[in-house]
């Protein structure tokens, strides 16, 4: 995700340092890290640095400098420590040249561990390759439903691709935030734009918001619940405060009304008597708490009383096109058509005539 710095403008003052730690990114922002730039060069967010890698350097994109690595380094845990990585340099032709190299391998080497995984008989699922910038370690990220012995892997991989390998194991939604896609909404999925603290979701938010338990439609491209199931939960909640608890039933004189659903967006309580289901009624949550309240006296009300809501009117909007569709014939085309050679044939012989005299 790109991160606006709204910091950035702020001057700081005469007292203070500049934060020395960059926030630095990988693989087209699916991997970031924390730097200490021990350089003489001042760096802007789109910068391509140099870094410390695994026996070697890496090459990323700075995606936050200023005080606002503070906050993501708090929020991610990441201690400002002495032995933190440092940056080596602004990234030369040479090093973007062996990065390019690099990346171009990324794919063959998807392919290949592919291949030996399966044939080694492992149940994981290898999702993408990340070779380090001068080539020299290859970070393997798979999924895995149980524990996966790959000690034995791992040294058929240092033998194949004859890298440093690190086996790394994500889950569900950490794979679709790295393959990425559209979302039923239409747009790009959150987890691979800006979604970095994955949730758990649990099929009670889907209940509070009277959204059908169907797991089709609940569920995102990982096979999990859907993550935006948790962004209005809040506010259900908050709202769901002031209906009252415990009315599933209101007693009445003719019969025990059972609770149908809640209108959160109306502030309405649907209920239907048990002998007649099909028919339901809403109610005010003033109107079921006062007949929760007879009832508690052991007072069964003679009637509900529900709300008359008003039928919507359907307004009618003159169309801005005719629609002729199976209006027209088939015999009225072929009459047309028949009608235009006529025609024809008639100015061709006046031609003729008129040419001949």
């Amino acid at each position: 995700m790109d991160v606006f710095n709204w910091l950035a403008e702020i001057p700081l003052s005469p007292y203070d340092k500049p934060f020395d730690i960059v926030e630095v990114s990988f693989n087209n922002g699916s991997r970031k890290d924390f730097y200490r730039n021990t350089t003489r060069h001042t760096f802007e967010k789109g910068d391509m640095v140099t870094v410390e890698g695994m026996n070697g350097f890496d090459v990323g994109m700075v995606s936050l400098t200023g005080e606002l690595v503070k906050l993501q380094m708090k929020k991610r845990r990441v201690a400002d420590t002495p032995d933190l990585k440092k940056i080596l340099r602004r990234a030369t032709a040479d090093d973007l040249a062996k990065m390019e190299a690099s990346k171009k391998k990324e794919k063959d080497f998807l392919i290949r561990s592919r291949a030996i995984a399966r044939s080694m008989g492992l149940e994981m699922k290898l999702t993408e390759v990340e070779i380090q910038a001068d080539g020299k370690k290859a970070t393997f990220y798979y999924t895995a439903d149980e524990r996966v012995d790959f000690r034995e892997l791992i040294k058929v991989y240092a033998s194949e691709f004859r890298v440093k390998v690190e086996m790394r194991q994500i889950g569900a939604r950490q794979e679709s935030a790295k393959v990425g896609g559209i979302g039923t909404c239409g747009r790009e999925l959150c987890c691979s734009t800006w979604l970095s603290d994955f949730k758990s979701v649990s099929t009670t938010a889907a209940r509070y918001q009277n959204l059908s338990i169907n797991q089709a439609k609940l569920s995102g491209q990982c096979g999990r619940l859907k993550c935006c199931l948790n962004y209005e939960l809040d506010t259900y909640l908050d709202a769901l405060k002031d209906f009252p608890e415990e009315a599933d039933v209101l007693q009445t004189t003719s019969g025990p009304a059972i609770l149908q659903k809640r209108d959160i967006f109306k502030n309405l309580m649907w209920y239907a008597y048990e002998h007649n289901p099909t028919k339901p009624y809403a109610l005010t949550i003033e109107r079921v708490k006062e007949i929760l309240a007879l009832n508690k006296q052991g007072i069964a009300v003679e009637e509900l009383k529900p709300v008359e809501e008003l039928p919507v009117k359907n307004k009618i909007e003159e169309p801005e096109f005719v629609d002729v569709v199976g209006q027209i014939s088939l015999k009225s085309l072929e009459k047309a058509s028949k009608r235009r050679k006529q025609r024809q044939k008639k100015t061709q012989g006046q031609n003729k005539k008129k040419n001949n005299s």
